[in-house]
């Protein structure tokens, strides 16, 4: 729908075309963001199913045999003070049509038994080695889940700014063109006619004159 704002000139038929093709390529642009993130997430989704049932699996094994190891031993919270807390996380990023994705560098290392044999037991060991894995497997969950959650939302913008240039801005743009173009075929069409009009009067008022000279000649012989 045109907007009775743009006033209709040749210079603004030209710039309105012009932003109609800077919001068609916007589009495709968008279109293709979407697409390319789209199969970037779609790689994901296996991944992070597997993850989330392994990962289940694991501290539901992890919480019975602590369950157990506490059965045992009693409750083991001063021996676990023992294992050092792993700070060996480190968070880097990338970016994938400009969507920052997180980068996890963790190197797993071999399991070190920091605490003492005589009040433990193998059902603590076995606690303690389930929590390991599943900590190792919450960070890899992490990164691919915050990744598929960034990707997802770039998803969604891409597809609403894709859709509003799409529905609202290249429509407006392509009726406002219309609009120019049609009032400037019109006033064309008006300034030919009038040109026309100035044409003929020219000619009849030159034809008059002819006449008129004619008799004053014949009257002068």
């Amino acid at each position: 729908m045109a907007t009775n704002q743009v006033f209709p000139t040749k210079g603004n038929l030209l710039a309105l075309k012009k932003s109609n093709e800077l919001a068609h390529m916007g589009y495709e642009l968008m279109d293709r963001k979407r697409n390319i993130l789209i199969r970037e997430m779609m790689q994901l989704i296996d991944e992070v199913r597997t993850l989330r049932e392994e990962i289940a699996k694991n501290y539901r094994l992890a919480y019975m045999a602590l369950q157990e190891a506490n059965i045992t031993l009693g409750i083991v919270g001063d021996i676990a003070k023992a294992i050092p807390i792993d700070q060996g996380l480190d968070i880097t990023y990338r970016s994938i049509m400009g969507v920052e994705i997180p980068k996890i560098k963790y190197e797993s290392k071999p399991i070190r038994v920091t605490y003492g044999f005589g009040s433990t037991n193998s059902k603590f060991d076995y606690a303690f080695t389930c929590f390991v894995k599943a900590r190792d497997l919450t960070i890899r969950l992490a990164e691919v889940d915050n990744t598929a959650y960034r990707l997802a939302s770039a998803i969604l913008k891409s597809k609403k700014r894709a859709n509003a240039l799409k529905n609202i801005v290249i429509p407006t743009f392509q009726a406002n063109i219309k609009y120019v173009a049609d009032a400037l075929e019109e006033k064309e069409r008006e300034e030919f006619a009038r040109n026309k009009v100035i044409k003929r009067r020219q000619e009849a008022q030159e034809e008059e004159s002819i006449l008129n000279e004619k008799p004053s000649k014949d009257s002068q012989e």
